[in-house]
């Protein structure tokens, strides 16, 4: 018999599949050791297809299977391919997506827990401490470990060494004695498995809006045909309810059922209300787990202890048998992107799947991405609207503060007045607030006052920020992580005069305590939630009333639920405004109505106050007005004009290498390349090619970057062109990194 395996680390111009003999014992999917190259040096691959006969001759023999447990199903096999074709990376890295982190390696990372039993009766045991001579036990530390095991029976085993005078010798001789036994056991890592003590069987009532939405989706779900519902609802309108109703139907019917979340920070809030509901057969999947974790969670799905799967952009590919539906939740979210190979999205992951499954694949969101809109308002996908909050909630209030009358009043803080006297009547009602400003750090630079200078990261073409900390403070990149100290002086010109401008999340906290010093402010930002499981712990101290203020950057924007909330403030709603991303002004929308919809979520009416250096710009006028349909009318004529997507496909070609002479030659390289095969192509397929340009920040990480961008129509001819042309700079690029990203999140 002979296979078919993908190596599953070589280069992207080597990722074909090669002929090996093989035993019967070797069956598609499996994760095998073959001899790879003129060195036959033993290498992992997967297993594409066994065939009876090659044409080949002199072929090697697979050495061994890696573990049988790491088994790919046709489904996932199928799935590698796909991403292969549709996001031009080699099947080794698509099978790392779908492995647990570590299992190529560690098989399996698992975990054992050891268990100390007494193995003789009481009886014998007090014997034992008491009998003279060889007879008895004259170890005062075996003597430690039978008293102790007496009283309970068993204990594990490195709590039974802990205790004093104990040491694994002490063990060793009284298991050989027959004395005590030690077990293993499976030892599950589920940092979330309290989550289920506490169970919600309540039945779900909906409004009558709500139910016609259920009743649409339930009509899709039943189709035995894959389907792709737009769930648009205005924030706190009840998308979940609705979701929570229709994963009951799939368990029901013994189907099971991915949810997915944008951001680690809203997977306690979600962990818990499924948890409740659907007890210990609920799984979650994010990257702030262990590998460990991660793994075990893994093995529980792949035998089917699981229904429903929860987490962020990974949890797509979760080993899920019989599934009924795909539930994305904030569908719009870039983080739902993948930035590194392969660069995937978790939607066309997902559209995929229920393809193959006949499931049901439901967005929702409050302001859905303008591609998935567009499909919605043109049949591809089924449009649900939800156009009013659940119970009779109104929307917030929402006041556009002009930060520029602020300086003018002499106002130099990034707080204006408006915010601290709304701040104030939320401390006197005893009620909470978030505030959002998508920056960290105190200062966003320092800059010197004679010559100009920027203080800058040696290694990125950026600034870097001025953070505090008990040291006295440092300066961060924020890209590669570099850090220096405060500088006394310009390295430009030797001035000492310094100007630090720009502000953070730092800087804002330490104005809050200036002004309002009674209340108590909780920042959530990327500095304060390093710690595993941190996210957990500040919003269940946020929900328990710890804080009276939530100060942070986008991970307090989106998806959360807290009653009381009666006010949302956004520092600076500009951030995302101006950069050169066509995107600029749906993000904006998008965030600046997300975190609009925190406030008054329960029966308190909500108020959001918005600080904006451009009070009279439209994207921030609609987001205040919650009004989507009025945003997308605008969007999408300006896209159809200007040829953005939907109405087009993009790709970006990124040049990478430490070298900037060959960073630019192969730039021009690939450039030529691209276009020659444009013109051989003769016209079949349109294509507008921009660049090559410095990329957006044109060095990172002591890298340099050289970027094309590319509109086309992506179809499987021009996939193929592409793919040919990477294989192509993969063989001749030496000093330089050629990567291709397929309709990305931005593309400056």
């Amino acid at each position: 018999m002979y296979c078919e395996v993908y190596i599953l680390d070589v280069p992207y111009h080597l990722d074909r599949p090669f002929d090996y003999i093989c035993s019967d014992r070797v069956a598609v999917g499996d994760i095998v050791r073959v001899p790879f190259g003129k060195a036959d040096k033993l290498r992992l691959g997967l297993v594409t297809a066994i065939k009876q006969t090659v044409e080949a001759a002199n072929l090697k023999p697979v050495h061994s299977l890696l573990d049988g447990r790491l088994r790919l199903t046709e489904q996932m096999c199928g799935l590698c391919l796909f991403l292969k074709e549709h996001t031009l990376c080699t099947v080794g890295e698509a099978v790392k997506c779908i492995l647990p982190p570590g299992a190529l390696t560690d098989k399996l990372n698992e975990s054992v827990r050891r268990t100390c039993v007494l193995a003789i009766n009481s009886a014998e045991a007090e014997a034992l401490l008491t009998l003279p001579g060889r007879r008895g036990i004259r170890s005062e530390g075996q003597k430690s470990i039978i008293k102790y095991l007496l009283g309970i029976g068993s204990a594990d085993y490195e709590l039974v060494r802990s205790l004093p005078g104990v040491s694994y010798a002490h063990i060793s001789a009284l298991r050989e004695r027959g004395v005590i036994s030690v077990t293993e056991s499976e030892n599950i890592r589920n940092p979330y498995a309290s989550y289920a003590l506490v169970r919600d069987t309540s039945e779900i009532v909906l409004s009558p809006a709500q139910n016609e939405a259920y009743s649409t989706v339930m009509e899709l779900y039943s189709a035995d045909a894959p389907k792709c519902a737009l769930l648009h609802g205005v924030t706190g309108s009840g998308k979940t309810k609705i979701i929570l109703k229709a994963i009951d139907k799939c368990i029901e019917d013994k189907k099971t059922v991915i949810m997915m979340v944008p951001e680690i920070s809203l997977t306690p809030q979600t962990v818990g209300i499924f948890c409740k509901r659907y007890g210990e057969r609920v799984a979650v999947i994010h990257s702030s787990l262990s590998a460990g974790e991660r793994t075990d969670a893994w093995r529980r799905i792949r035998r089917g202890d699981v229904d429903l799967v929860i987490g962020t952009r990974s949890a797509v590919f979760a080993p899920l048998e019989n599934i009924g539906m795909i539930v994305i939740d904030e569908e719009h979210e870039h983080t739902y992107k993948s930035e590194s190979d392969p660069k995937y999205h978790a939607r066309e992951v997902a559209s995929y799947i229920c393809g193959k499954t006949n499931a049901l694949l439901l967005l929702a969101s409050a302001t859905p991405s303008i591609e998935s809109y567009y499909k919605a308002k043109n049949g591809i996908y089924t449009l649900i609207s939800l156009r009013e909050r659940y119970g009779g909630v109104k929307l917030p209030d929402a006041i556009i503060v002009d930060m520029r009358e602020e300086l003018r009043l002499g106002n130099t803080s990034p707080i204006s007045q408006r915010l601290v006297e709304s701040l104030t009547e939320v401390s006197e009602n005893e009620e909470q607030a978030i505030l959002f400003l998508n920056r960290r750090g105190y200062n966003s630079q320092i800059s010197c006052k004679s010559c100009g200078d920027v203080v800058t990261c040696p290694r990125c073409t950026v600034s870097l920020t001025y953070h505090t900390d008990p040291s006295g403070g440092k300066m961060l990149c924020h890209l590669c992580g570099y850090t220096s100290p405060v500088p006394r002086s310009c390295e430009s010109c030797g001035g000492t005069e310094l100007s630090f401008l720009g502000y953070g999340t730092q800087k804002v906290e330490s104005e809050l305590s200036q002004y309002l010093s009674d209340m108590r402010v909780m920042r959530m930002d990327a500095d304060t939630t390093s710690g595993k499981l941190a996210y957990d712990r500040m919003l269940e101290d946020f929900r328990a009333s710890r804080a009276d203020i939530l100060l942070g950057t986008q991970m307090v924007a989106k998806g959360h639920d807290f009653p009381k909330v009666s006010l949302v403030g956004v520092v600076l709603a500009d951030t995302s405004l101006f950069v050169s991303d066509f995107r600029a002004s749906e993000k904006t929308f998008s965030l600046l109505t997300q975190v609009i919809g925190r406030a008054g979520r329960a029966l308190k009416n909500g108020r959001a106050v918005i600080q904006t250096f451009a009070p009279k710009n439209e994207i921030i006028r609609l987001a205040c007005l919650q009004d989507y349909e009025k945003f997308y009318e605008g969007e999408i004529a300006l896209r159809r004009e200007l040829l953005y997507p939907p109405f087009c496909d993009m790709a970006t070609l990124t040049v990478t290498g430490e070298d900037e002479v060959a960073v630019l030659r192969d730039a021009k390289t690939l450039s030529d390349a691209l276009v020659g095969k444009i013109n051989a192509d003769g016209g079949k397929n349109p294509f507008m090619v921009f660049g090559p340009f410095e990329a957006g920040v044109y060095r990172v990480n002591e890298k340099y970057r050289m970027r094309m961008v590319v509109k086309c129509r992506l179809n499987r001819a021009t996939r193929a062109m592409l793919a040919e042309l990477l294989r192509e700079i993969s063989r001749s690029s030496r000093d330089t990194s050629v990567s291709i990203d397929l309709n990305p999140m931005t593309v400056s």
